[in-house]
């Protein structure tokens, strides 16, 4: 068997060279799906995750835009069109410096899998640009998205694909992308989500991937008859994600002890409660500050410089920030610390050293794939809505969205929990996430 994953894993190196990000997330996928596949004739002998792995489409393109210097700019955009077996290719844009053909890639491989875990009919895709919205202004903002939006109008479509907001791309961004794609097809539709209120986003949508990392770990911790209730959390990041769940965190009895950003964590060993929470959402989502500013407003807390908040004390960690940011020697620590629950609410954020660490120790730990599908989950019923030109009550997209996150969690036990009982959601969420995409695939023919 480990004959067959290498053979598969250096023909997928031969065709992506330089590409580590991709790569990782293809072996993760490929040494939990491959033996699956040999077992089950439907899938052997077809290529099937071969076929996966390679994009339908790879999209890059040049964005010329004018600063407020009157400077011409040039970046460069992209769009991974990855599986339309199940749907028109949905995921997020991403406006980082970091992006680049590798990250998307692998952004988009993952988008398949939880896509598929969703239920919903949505294929995957990923896409953005190396354009960094830091110290940009709104109009230098405006002119980029258009600009953006120019070239990518004609690759996308609300029964094609159907692209969201990422790191970099909240609600400003959105709108920018949105009123220029609604000029150039002179139609009203939904090819975007993440939308305003007003103008056919869903209630929910903001909070979605935070609220279901949470709530994917207390399906976890309930099949050890546990909960949040007075367990010590520790989270990364401070955007979007890390705020919401901390805001679940706190709903279901947990105390949030940290928030970080690039320049390092501050750890509250008094909690992140609810007023404070409200402050940081104003520091980072209208001031655009730094997480050290905290302390201005708080000075209990302690902030550490261009560090990672996993040597924290904690039961559950939920690690919201980015790709492999969590490593074998923080997993090591964190389960030194009594860590008993890990749920990733970013994209791979945990290194394969990390994941092995967790499963030997046998905790709990959910994949990104599985616990942050949450987002596109609630993207899905936003489409949904745009489609019947209707607006679900607050309360029946949070029901909707806390039963997609159980049916995953149960999707993960079906195929992850082995003779012993322990439950391994990187294999559950793999197998469920291919088998479906592969039965279309299959369904469809080679095309």
């Amino acid at each position: 068997m480990k004959s067959i994953i290498n053979e598969f894993l250096d023909q997928v190196k031969q065709r992506n060279p330089h590409e580590p990000e991709f790569l990782q997330a293809v072996e993760e996928v490929a040494e939990t799906v491959i033996p699956y596949i040999v077992e089950h004739d439907i899938y052997y002998g077809k290529n099937i995750l071969l076929r996966m792995v390679e994009p339908e489409r790879v999209i890059t393109f040049r964005v010329c835009w004018v600063d407020d210097a009157g400077e011409i700019r040039v970046n460069r955009g992209y769009r991974i069109q990855m599986n339309s077996a199940i749907g028109p290719y949905k995921g997020g844009l991403r406006f980082h410096p970091t992006v680049n053909l590798s990250i998307l890639k692998f952004l988009a491989f993952e988008q398949v899998f939880k896509n598929s875990l969703t239920t919903l009919p949505m294929g995957g895709g990923k896409g953005g640009s190396d354009f960094d919205p830091k110290g940009k202004s709104d109009n230098e903002i405006m002119r980029f998205c258009h600009a953006f939006m120019n070239e990518l109008f004609r690759h996308i479509g609300h029964n094609t694909d159907v692209p969201a907001g990422d790191i970099g791309v909240g609600a400003r961004e959105i709108g920018f992308l949105f009123g220029m794609y609604k000029k150039i097809s002179n139609g009203f539709t939904g090819v975007l989500t993440g939308k305003g209120m007003s103008w056919g986003g869903s209630l929910i949508r903001p909070e979605a991937t935070g609220y279901g990392a949470v709530y994917f770990a207390e399906n976890m911790l309930k099949t050890k008859n546990d909960s949040f209730e007075g367990k010590n959390v520790v989270i990364s990041g401070s955007g979007n994600v890390a705020q919401f769940a901390a805001e679940k965190v706190l709903q279901l009895g947990g105390k949030v002890l940290t928030l970080s950003d690039s320049s390092g964590y501050i750890y509250d060993e008094e909690g992140i409660d609810a007023d404070k929470l409200k402050f940081v959402m104003h520091l980072k989502n209208e001031k655009r500050g730094r997480i050290h500013e905290y302390l201005e407003k708080y000075p209990n807390a302690k902030f550490v410089k261009g560090k990672t908040p996993w040597e924290v004390t904690c039961h559950i960690a939920l690690p919201c920030a980015t790709q492999n940011e969590l490593n074998e020697k923080d997993a090591k620590l964190l389960l030194q610390n009594g860590c008993i629950c890990v749920s990733e609410g970013a994209n791979m954020p945990s290194t394969k050293g990390a994941i092995a660490a967790f499963h030997k120790a046998k905790i709990l730990f959910a994949p990104g794939k599985a616990s942050n599908a949450g987002g596109v989950a609630t993207s899905g019923l936003e489409m949904t809505q745009n489609s019947l030109r209707y607006k679900w009550t607050r309360e029946e997209v949070d029901n909707k969205l806390k039963d997609i996150m159980s049916n995953i969690h149960d999707a993960c036990i079906e195929y992850g929990k082995d003779e012993n009982g322990y439950i391994d959601y990187v294999k559950g969420a793999n197998i469920a996430g291919f088998v479906k995409v592969a039965d279309a695939m299959l369904a469809q023919g080679i095309v």
